[in-house]
């Protein structure tokens, strides 16, 4: 699959900067403005967020809305944030949350569950090929907390304290749904085989 965003920082930026008063936007933590540092942000972490969204939803189209919402949110709070070297763990919170929204929402799949991309690429092959859908599938039959804590254990390679932090619980508790998940995972793929 091809996650490479529609448009530049700069793009994302620009509606932005007119939704927000003032000529340039929100400050940034050195006197320089928002726009900045966001986009600085996008460019280096959009790519990783829209997968981390895309496993949770395995919808790229609502991956890529979800990334977008969150980092409109940073920029919009930009001058609120009390930590702005936190900026990157205040969008990856946001971007979990946004991807618990959209599994809330009714969503329409394609026969087997799981929705197909549109694309045809490399990475769209490698991603569609039947063990890793037969995988993605039992990943989606996960209860969300269980399905949250590995993708971000596991997929995006979080220590625990991290895992614990962004979704505000404790790191045995991390680990414990980690086990619980993983063995549910197994069964749920004996089940298919």
């Amino acid at each position: 699959m091809d996650f490479r965003h529609r448009g530049s920082p700069a793009a994302l930026a620009a509606p932005l900067a007119r939704a927000v008063p003032g000529p340039a936007g929100p400050a940034g933590p050195d006197g320089g403005d928002a726009e900045a540092a966001v986009s600085g942000l996008y460019e280096a972490h959009a790519l990783g967020l829209v997968r981390l969204a895309y496993v949770m939803l395995g919808d790229r189209a609502a991956a890529e809305d979800v990334v977008q919402e969150a980092f409109g949110g940073l920029y919009r709070r930009w001058d609120q944030l009390a930590d702005k070297g936190r900026a990157l763990q205040y969008v990856r919170s946001s971007v979990l949350n946004g991807c618990r929204s959209a599994l809330r929402r009714p969503r329409h799949a394609d026969v087997d569950g799981v929705p197909q991309p549109t694309a045809a690429s490399a990475e769209a092959a490698a991603l569609t090929s039947e063990e890793r859908r037969e995988v993605t599938r039992a990943l989606r039959r996960l209860p969300n907390r269980q399905r949250e804590v590995l993708v971000l254990r596991f997929y995006l390679d979080e220590p625990e304290a991290e895992i614990a932090r962004v979704m505000g619980i404790s790191q045995s508790t991390v680990r414990s749904t980690a086990h619980r998940a993983l063995a549910k995972l197994g069964h749920l793929l004996g089940e298919t085989r």
